[in-house]
């Protein structure tokens, strides 16, 4: 089981410094992974549903100063040596298909194969208009067309696409990434579309399981959501086992009441055994990597949760 922590994009501990140490305490530590958010601008007035607050508010913390994803992922890949580079998640629309390919595949190579590429399709509406993204509406469609755009960039000695939205011909595409067929593509989502994406594009599955659309707050609701996934993609024509499981969690602990909305015990909830017990069952069902969110005022109070966590979890699992 891999188990990953998030780096901030945005905040007080997102200065060089601060991301420099955490990711090197967490790679010291044996963390397996770091994530990065992704947001571009952050519009001063929000009517789109934010899927992962019950309210449907984008949380007033995280509309502050923030970086580019991209450009600090391979500010990471530079101060890291070990530790694998997760996008959590990339809006694929948000940048144009062929230049983002290009900066995926020069990151895949700085970073000796350490890219994981977390995917979605976004859901602010007025970051999109800021970017001059592509048609909103159509954002399932763009994401699609991107990512298999960008594979065949990765593969091809002489990649030619046409879709809708991005067609190239004639082009050369060098180097290729460090890793066969370019980074790993997480499928971020709880939708049935993402579900969709995942059977369809996905190496794995990587969604959050405070959706209140879509909870997946108790073992029996993400196992029936695992085997709806497995449907889909032996419907599209793929072997289920071909697609992995990953799972971020932004909340766990005595933060999380102890029962889920179908009655049942909530994931990741209660003392560090019953969150052992928790990683046990999910890795029992195939869930491979998961990651979570430690919260602090401080770089030293983020490393303690971490190193906590490390003792009481992960050297037992």
């Amino acid at each position: 089981m891999q188990i990953g922590f998030n780096a901030p994009t945005a905040g007080p501990l997102a200065s060089p410094e601060a991301i420099t140490r955490l990711l090197q305490g967490g790679e010291a530590m044996g963390y397996a992974y770091a994530t990065f958010s992704d947001h571009v601008v952050i519009p001063t007035d929000i009517h789109a549903i934010y899927p992962y607050s019950d309210n449907g508010e984008f949380p007033a913390g995280a509309r502050g100063a923030r970086h580019e994803q991209l450009t600090e992922v391979m500010f990471a890949a530079a101060h890291t040596t070990k530790l694998r580079l997760v996008t959590s998640v990339m809006v694929v629309p948000h940048r144009p298909a062929v230049l983002t390919a290009k900066i995926l595949s020069t990151i895949d190579i700085f970073s000796n194969g350490r890219l994981t590429l977390g995917i979605g399709a976004g859901w602010l509406k007025e970051e999109f208009e800021a970017l001059d993204a592509p048609d909103f509406a159509a954002r399932g469609k763009v994401t699609d067309e991107y990512i298999l755009a960008a594979r065949e960039l990765w593969t091809a000695a002489d990649p030619r696409f046409q879709g809708e939205y991005v067609s190239f011909d004639k082009i050369s595409f060098e180097p290729k990434p460090v890793q066969p067929g370019g980074p790993p593509i997480w499928v971020g989502g709880e939708s049935g579309p993402a579900l969709r994406r995942t059977a369809r594009l996905g190496d794995a599955w990587y969604p959050i399981g405070t959706n209140p659309a879509f909870p997946l707050d108790s073992l029996a609701r993400y196992q029936a959501a695992v085997a709806k996934l497995h449907r889909l993609t032996a419907e599209a024509g793929r072997d289920p086992s071909s697609v992995g499981l990953s799972l971020r969690v932004q909340k766990f602990g005595a933060e999380l009441p102890a029962l889920a909305g179908d009655g049942e015990r909530h994931l990741f909830s209660g003392s560090p055994d019953q969150i052992v017990a928790d990683i046990h069952a999910l890795r029992a069902l195939g869930v491979s990597a998961i990651d979570f969110n430690f919260l602090g005022s401080t770089v030293e109070k983020v490393l303690d949760q971490m190193e906590s966590f490390r003792t009481s979890v992960m050297e037992r699992i």
